[in-house]
């Protein structure tokens, strides 16, 4: 029995020795580092890196898109509308107009009547003001010429357009036209005449 007890006597001082042996342990290796040394061995580093947010750079707006101008509308202008009627061989006047009845024109000799050679387009003549008015009409005029071709006196008006600004731009256009003679027999006439019309039409 007395044995017994020694050896657990012995046993827990073995005991009591280690725990104290390694308290010791412990507290050196607090005072030395050596568990600081142990805990950066044991645990790497943490490495970090900052990121930069990159943030999206302000654009400026599209720009707006460009504009197409529309072309202006082109009028095409009025075409001349030349009524060439034939002349009766009579030296008779008939009076067709509503106006007053203008002198009686020169005495025309019997034959054919004269001709027209060249007219320029009515889009010359056309009144200004009449456009922008938009005035239309046709007026009938008449031009007499010599055995030469040249014209005698002024162009009259027949038939009027009712608007007296398209009577004159038709006056203007016939003394600017150019003419054939009439003949007789073969010969041209000392004097003939020709009648046509003129329109002013807007489109």
């Amino acid at each position: 029995m007395a044995t017994y007890i020694q050896q657990n006597q012995s046993r827990r001082m073995a005991i009591f020795g280690l725990i104290v042996g390694f308290h010791v342990l412990l507290g050196y290796a607090l005072v030395t580092g050596l568990a600081r040394k142990v805990v950066e061995v044991v645990a790497q580093p943490l490495v970090t890196d900052l990121i930069e947010e990159i943030k999206p750079e302000d654009k400026p707006p599209p720009p707006p898109p460009p504009q197409i101008e529309r072309p202006p509308v082109q009028v095409p202008p009025p075409d001349v509308i030349i009524d060439i009627p034939m002349e009766p061989s009579t030296t008779a006047i008939t009076n067709v107009t509503n106006k007053p009845v203008p002198p009686a024109p020169p005495r025309v000799v019997a034959g054919t009547p004269a001709k027209i050679g060249r007219m320029p387009s009515s889009e010359d003549y056309y009144p200004a003001a009449s456009k922008r008015a938009e005035e239309q009409g046709t007026a009938t005029i008449k031009v007499c010429v010599d055995a030469k071709s040249k014209i005698i006196g002024n162009p009259s008006v027949v038939t009027s357009s009712g608007i007296s600004r398209l009577d004159e731009g038709a006056v203007k256009l016939a003394r600017d036209g150019r003419y054939q003679a009439g003949t007789s027999g073969g010969q041209p006439l000392p004097e003939s005449c020709v009648s046509f019309r003129v329109k002013f039409e807007i489109r």
